[in-house]
């Protein structure tokens, strides 16, 4: 069996978009029929500019080799233009259409992904999801700088079965990072916390995000702050690329350290764990796929630090971050977003039941892609996949995050 067609996809998820303004999806085929179906994260150029990427890693790197030499088409990838370091972009293509071949390896022999990487450990997997309006009252955007609203919604998450729920409530996601949070986006993000732990109890553990927007005195004074309502993560308090700072913040925190979504390749998980970082939230759309991010769990099982995928994309990568998940003795959750869309696109293959995921047991991904789905819904506009804000940060207490990607 051996690669031979490329089909890239770029679809719009409709309003409200939860999962960014399109998710880029490949579909391969090998030479004897068998397809299979991939996704990519890393979106750091438009769309089209994307896509001249994954033609050209597929072309250089995969095309005509065998869907199983992974690390051999890995390496090359890696190695591309004389390189050998992480690079998101190049990373980001591979990343997707390694999934593929994993969907398509396991189509062929009629096996789960999960049973080509090490097995099943687990016969589900716990899910979180971030805080999204739940009741006909929560507007948007006041939605996201209301704490009372967030309890509300985080009642609603927990009754559906969840157990952790995330948010992020703590000032705008700006080019200008790392910057010291104003005093009201600190108040912000205790009544987030105050109002949701008082809501929940202790039947959610809460997940406080922030996407790397602090200086290192920032995430202090930030962390300081909402210790006391014992989140099971303060995730990205600096910068990701700031190992130094990160460790400095794990180091003089309580709170668990949680990064990974705009990491990529051991390389730099290695780098976040011996930082201090004790969740890892590899993106597998970017993070070098299914095989690079089961040495990345290795990792962090020598490091005895756990795993928690990240997920602001669409349901293919999710569903490879499932099988990992099933696979890996250190997984402790991974992020999901239902709606409407993801659902149909995948035919409603995989689903959370009570806060959980069962795990796939059809051959590759055990999943169908609606194509004409996909179709009928293309990304026509301009913007990235998400994009950071220019404003400068207010400290009179008038910036509140807008959530997800803004529609076109």
């Amino acid at each position: 069996m051996k690669l031979r067609e490329l089909d890239i996809l770029v679809t719009a998820p409709p309003a409200p978009g939860w999962g960014g303004r399109y998710w880029i999806l490949v579909k391969l085929t090998s030479d004897t029929g068998v397809t299979g179906w991939g996704e990519v994260y890393a979106a750091a150029v438009g769309s089209e500019a994307m896509g001249a990427v994954i033609r050209d890693v597929f072309a250089r790197h995969m095309e005509g080799e065998n869907p199983e030499n992974v690390e051999l088409m890995f390496r090359r990838a890696y190695s591309s233009g004389f390189t050998q370091r992480p690079d998101p972009t190049v990373m980001g293509a591979f990343s997707g259409l390694e999934i593929a071949c994993w969907d398509m390896v396991g189509k062929d022999r009629g096996r789960p992904v999960h049973a080509l990487i090490g097995g099943r450990v687990s016969d589900h997997i716990r899910a979180y999801t971030y805080l999204y309006p739940t009741r006909p009252h929560h507007a948007l955007p006041a939605f996201w700088g209301d704490a009372d609203q967030a309890a509300e919604a985080a009642l609603d998450t927990v009754a559906r079965g969840y157990t952790a729920v995330k948010f992020d409530p703590a000032g705008p996601y700006t080019i200008r990072s790392g910057h010291m949070p104003s005093l009201h986006d600190i108040d912000r993000s205790v009544a987030f916390c105050h109002a949701i732990r008082e809501a929940v109890g202790p039947r959610a553990d809460l997940l406080f995000g922030t996407h790397g927007q602090f200086s290192t005195a920032g995430a202090l004074r930030m962390g300081a702050a909402i210790a006391p309502f014992n989140p099971l993560w303060f995730e990205e308090p600096v910068p990701p690329d700031d190992m130094d700072s990160l460790a400095r913040v794990a180091a003089a925190l309580p709170i668990p350290v949680a990064t990974g979504e705009r990491l990529t390749t051991k390389r730099e998980f290695a780098q976040a764990l011996a930082a201090g970082a004790t969740i890892l939230q590899p993106a597998l759309g970017r993070s070098g796929g299914i095989w690079e991010t089961r040495k990345i769990a290795a990792l962090a099982e020598a490091a005895n630090a756990q795993v928690a995928p990240h997920l602001y994309a669409g349901p293919v990568e999710w569903a490879a971050n499932i099988h990992l998940c099933a696979a890996i003795p250190n997984g402790l959750m991974a992020e999901t977003i239902e709606t409407p869309f993801h659902n149909a696109l995948i035919r409603g293959a995989i689903r959370v039941e009570e806060g959980f995921v069962r795990i796939p047991t059809e051959p590759g991904l055990g999943l169908e892609v609606d194509e004409a789905l996909v179709r009928a819904h293309p990304f026509t506009g301009t913007g990235l996949h998400l994009e950071m804000q220019e404003a400068e940060v207010d400290y009179r207490g008038r910036t509140v995050f807008g959530g997800g990607a803004p529609r076109e």
